[in-house]
């Protein structure tokens, strides 16, 4: 243990951590509180290691017990609701009620409670703080501070997993659920769903350790033509299951033929909507990979957290999909954009992948997904340029790159030929003979490479001294007032849509060699 505290922790580290937390952890409604009374009938249970309070239809006490048999005790002293009303379906799950008796004194015992949020300040507010501060940089590290998951947020996510995971054990006792993308990789917001998984892993160790022996014994199981079916008839039961009896799941969809097949559902007690899948390996790679690109330098996440809230902005991505570029292709383009700086601020995949040893060794469906997961093996960049310069840089970068000719490969950190014809192609990191961004269509990247040129624009041709005089939004909060709809004339005057004479000028502050090029660039 000490010598995992002296370094960064890898992802496995802690993603066990964190499961292990959300095992000990349960869920408590609290319709009318009183928070000493409540710790103190939990603490007969068993020693309280965090506890706080958040608002989802109602008061909610997320209570985490230093030992999991706590969990068992307080579970073994609990009541289950009167039918009066309705039948109730008994499932014991770890989520509860806690009403104060003596309806009468009721009002007189209640306290106030400390409600810690789970989403993010609107962008209005945040533009407000961001014009208080004395740099981009400080911006920066202000957005990231107020859009990243809290510790809160992240535990909360892990024993949505752990009560999912319940459920599935009925069926399945050695399975687990564990969440991937955005909510384990560092670059996960406030607000946004729970990618989750069902994993079967464990049980394939047992069959490995059987080998050993001088005989053979195995399960006798249902055999099926194809993992996709199995995948498709696991996700209906657990979907019909999640339905029938899970307390607070509702609105369950079960999408079984898409490309991955998932269950989608809204978790009432967290507040979170969820997304499960079965068993995605090279997902899990994708999450490793960004959580190790994240942890490496304090730029990459307040770069990727600026930009994709710009992105979001000025409608460039959607949380509904479609043609637009999606946060997941967005994060890959800055990351790419790192990966050309010089010296490089992050590391390529082929980098990482001579760093690795046989422990790192991956390969999955044909696809080698092997990179070092040790971070103290990485050396540190030996870049310094701040996030002032490498804010106007991406919007440069992005604004002139050849997207008609070149694609995105951050195994390679360098621009490549496009093999195909998609306006946007960046390669996948593992399946490389994937585009992860071949839902991207022309308007979307013409209408992504004009925004970035007008971004670059304004941070070159702004006067920060002035702008605070006239109390006008400066740096990266005026990236964040949509173009042509600020409240100020001045920049009404100057920004009329993306005309001809703003491109212009724009083009030629770029160093661009005609209007043309904006076409030319995407490939018109």
């Amino acid at each position: 243990d000490a010598e995992v505290s002296s370094r960064k922790k890898t992802f496995t580290e802690v993603q066990t951590e964190r499961s292990e937390q959300a095992e000990r952890t349960v869920l408590i409604k609290c319709p009318k509180i009183n928070e000493k009374k409540l710790l103190q009938y939990l603490s007969t249970h068993g020693n309280i290691e965090s506890h706080f309070f958040f608002e989802s239809r109602g008061i909610q006490a997320l209570i985490e017990f230093s030992e999991k048999s706590s969990v068992a005790s307080l579970q073994d002293d609990i009541g289950i609701p009167s039918a009066a009303e309705h039948h109730v379906v008994p499932f014991k799950s770890r989520l509860f009620t806690f009403t104060l008796k003596n309806p009468g004194g009721q009002a007189a015992e209640e306290t106030p409670v400390h409600l810690t949020p789970q989403s993010h300040i609107p962008v209005k507010e945040l533009i407000q703080k961001l014009c208080c501060a004395d740099s981009i940089t400080t911006q920066m590290y202000i957005l990231l501070n107020e859009y990243q998951l809290t510790e809160e947020n992240i535990k909360l996510r892990f024993l949505a997993c752990s009560l999912v995971r319940d459920f599935a054990r009925a069926y399945f006792p050695d399975s687990t659920v564990k969440p991937f993308g955005s909510s384990v990789n560092t670059f996960g917001k406030l607000g946004c769903d729970v990618d989750m998984f069902l994993d079967f892993h464990d049980t394939r160790k047992h069959a490995t350790e059987m080998k050993k022996a001088p005989f053979e014994m195995e399960y006798q199981m249902k055999r099926l033509p194809s993992e996709r079916l199995a995948t498709q008839k696991i996700l209906s039961v657990i979907g019909d299951c999640l339905d029938n009896f899970g307390p607070g799941c509702v609105s369950i969809q079960k999408i079984l033929n898409a490309r991955c097949p998932l269950v989608k559902f809204s978790h009432q007690p967290t507040g979170f909507q969820c997304d499960l899948s079965v068993s995605n390996s090279i997902a899990i790679r994708s999450s490793e990979l960004l959580y190790i690109y994240g942890s490496l330098d304090p730029r990459v996440r307040a770069l990727v957290f600026s930009i994709r809230c710009w992105a979001r902005v000025h409608g460039l991505t959607n949380s509904v999909p479609g043609t637009w570029i999606t946060n997941f292709s967005l994060t890959m383009m800055v990351m790419f954009f790192l990966q050309r700086r010089s010296p490089p601020i992050i590391p390529t995949l082929d980098q990482l992948k001579k760093l690795a040893d046989e422990r790192d060794k991956h390969v999955i469906g044909g696809y080698d997904c092997t990179f070092i997961s040790d971070l103290s093996k990485i050396k540190p960049t030996k870049n310094t340029e701040t996030l002032d310069v490498l804010l106007c840089e991406f919007f440069e970068y992005f604004g002139n790159f050849d997207f008609r000719k070149n694609s995105i490969n951050l195994r390679k950190g360098k621009e490549v030929n496009k093999p195909e014809s998609s306006p946007l192609y960046i390669w996948n990191p593992f399946e490389q003979d994937l585009n992860i961004s071949k839902n991207v269509n022309q308007p979307q990247l013409e209408k992504f490479v004009a925004m970035a040129r007008e971004s670059a624009w304004i941070l070159h041709k702004e006067d920060k001294t002035q702008q605070a005089i006239n109390k006008e939004p400066w740096g990266l909060a005026a990236l964040l007032v949509p173009f042509g709809k600020s409240n100020s004339s001045k920049m009404r005057n100057r920004i009329k849509g993306l005309g001809s004479e703003t491109i212009r000028s724009l083009l030629d502050s770029l160093k661009l060699n005609n209007a043309n090029s904006l076409q030319k660039a995407v490939g018109k």
